[in-house]
C-alpha cells in the first residue's frame, strides 16, 4: 500500500504533519477527514507508488541515515524484533518515534512494503542510497533462517565497530592535521606580509643583506607574484589525480604502490583486512553461502589491489580450494587472516575465528595510528618552530647588523 506524507489542520487550528497509508491520495484525504483533520497537502512518498520514470520523494533528497544514525536505527529495530514484536509493528513504532520527517517517511515506506507482503530485504533493496548491498544481503539471510533479530544485533554490532574504528583513526589524524594547517597559515602570513615590510625598511640601504634575509625576501616576492599559479597548479594536480584514479587499471596500480609505503601501507593493509574479515564473518554467521559472502566482502575493500586479490581468492574457493589456502596465496592479506581462517575451517568455527582476526587487525590499526600521531605531533611542532625561527632570524639579522654599524 502506498504511503503519503500529509500536512493538515487539526480541530484546534494547529498544523499537523505525518505519514499515512492509503490506496490513493483521495483515500488518504478521506482518512484524514475521518480523524477530524482538514488536509492541506497530501503527497506520495512510497517509491512503489511513484509514476513510471519518476522517483519517490525519498530518492530525490540526500541520505536519510548517516553512518551513526544507521547503526542506532538497526540497534533499535533489533531490540524490538528480539523482544517479540512483529517486523511490521517494530517498523511502525520506529516510524512513530522518528524525530525527522525524512526518516519517518522512509521507515513508513518500508513498513508499507512489508505490510503489503514484500520481504524486508526486498523493501530495503529499493533504497540503495540508504542500505548497502551487504546490509540487504545480511537481512535477507536473517529472514531466510528465521533469526532476523539475532542477525540485526550482529549487523548493529558490525556497524558500530566500523564507526568506532573510523572515529579513532580520524581522531588520531585530527591533531597533526590541525597543527599542519596552522603552521602553513602562519608561515604564509609571515613570508607574504612581515618579510616584505622588512624589505621595504632596508630597500634604501646600500649595504648587503644577510643571505638568509635575501632568501626570505626572494621567496616572499615569488609567492606574492606567482603564489596563485602554485595554488592553481596544486588544484590541477589534485583534479588530475582524481581523474586518473577513476581509471580502474591506474587505480589498482596506485593502490598497490600505496601498500608498499613504510607505515601508511601497513595501516591500509590492516584496515582493509579487518573490514574484509569482519564483513565475511558477519555474512557467514548469518548463513550466507561462502561464495556470495566472499563476493560481498570483497566489495567493502577500498584498496583496489586488495579487492582484486580477494576476487582471485573467490575464484580459487569456487574451484574447490579452502578459504585459508586461497587467502594465503595472496600476500597482500596479512598472514594472520589466513591463519585464523585455517583454524576456523579445522574447528568448524569460521565466523568466530574471522571475527577474532578482524578484532586483532583493527586493534593493530589503532595502535599504529596512535604511534604515528604521537610521533608526528612533536615533529610538526618542532618543524613549525624552526620555520618561524628562520623567518624571525631573517628579520632580525639586518637589524642587528645595522646596530653594529651604528656603534
Amino acid at each position: 500500500m502506498p504511503v503519503y506524507s500529509f500536512e493538515a489542520i487539526g480541530a484546534a487550528g494547529d498544523t499537523r504533519k505525518g505519514v499515512i497509508e492509503a490506496d490513493s491520495a483521495k483515500a488518504a484525504r478521506g482518512l484524514l477527514r475521518a480523524q477530524a483533520l482538514v488536509p492541506i497537502k497530501v503527497e506520495v512518498v512510497s517509491a512503489q507508488a511513484a509514476a513510471p520514470g519518476q522517483a519517490g520523494r525519498t530518492g530525490r533528497r540526500g541520505r536519510v541515515f548517516g553512518a551513526t544514525a544507521l547503526a542506532i536505527w538497526t540497534r533499535q529495530l533489533a531490540g524490538l524484533v528480539s523482544s517479540g514484536l512483529t517486523l511490521e509493528r517494530a517498523l511502525s513504532s520506529l516510524s512513530d518515534e522518528a524525530e525527522k520527517a525524512p526518516e519517518r517517511e522512509l521507515v513508513a515506506t518500508l513498513r508499507a512494503e512489508v505490510n503489503g507482503g514484500s520481504p524486508f530485504a526486498k523493501a530495503l533493496a529499493q533504497h540503495p542510497r540508504e542500505f548497502s548491498d551487504i546490509f540487504v544481503a545480511v537481512i535477507g539471510a536473517g529472514e531466510q533462517s528465521g533469526n532476523l533479530g539475532l542477525v540485526l544485533e550482529r549487523l548493529a554490532d558490525d556497524l558500530e565497530e566500523q564507526h568506532a574504528l573510523r572515529a579513532k583513526l580520524i581522531g588520531a589524524a585530527l591533531y597533526p592535521a590541525i597543527v599542519s594547517l596552522v603552521a602553513i597559515v602562519i608561515v604564509l602570513f609571515l613570508v607574504t606580509y612581515v618579510v616584505p615590510q622588512v624589505a621595504n625598511v632596508f630597500a634604501g640601504s646600500k649595504r648587503a643583506l644577510p643571505l638568509l634575509t635575501v632568501i626570505m625576501i626572494n621567496t616572499s616576492a615569488f609567492l606574492r607574484s606567482y603564489g596563485w599559479l602554485l595554488a592553481l597548479a596544486l588544484a590541477a594536480g589534485v583534479f588530475g589525480l582524481r581523474l586518473a584514479l577513476a581509471n580502474a587499471p591506474f587505480r589498482e596500480q596506485f593502490d598497490a604502490a600505496w601498500l608498499k609505503l613504510p607505515i601508511l601501507g601497513k595501516m591500509s593493509r590492516s584496515y582493509n583486512s579487518a573490514r574484509f574479515a569482519s564483513t565475511l564473518a558477519m555474512l557467514a554467521s548469518a548463513g550466507v553461502p561462502i561464495l556470495k559472502a566472499l563476493q560481498a566482502a570483497a566489495q567493502t575493500l577500498s584498496n583496489r589491489a586488495m579487492r582484486s586479490d580477494a576476487l582471485d581468492a573467490l575464484v580459487l574457493v569456487r574451484e574447490g580450494a579452502p578459504l585459508a589456502s586461497a587467502l594465503a596465496q595472496k600476500k597482500r592479506f596479512p598472514g594472520l587472516l589466513a591463519m585464523f581462517a585455517r583454524l576456523g575451517e579445522q574447528t568448524g568455527t569460521l565466523p568466530l575465528m574471522l571475527q577474532r582476526a578482524a578484532k586483532q587487525l583493527g586493534t593493530e590499526v589503532q595502535r599504529r595510528a596512535l604511534q604515528l600521531a604521537t610521533l608526528l605531533e612533536p615533529l610538526l611542532i618542532v618543524a613549525m618552530g624552526l620555520m618561524v625561527m628562520l623567518i624571525v632570524l631573517a628579520v632580525l639579522m639586518p637589524i642587528i647588523q645595522l646596530n653594529q654599524l651604528v656603534r
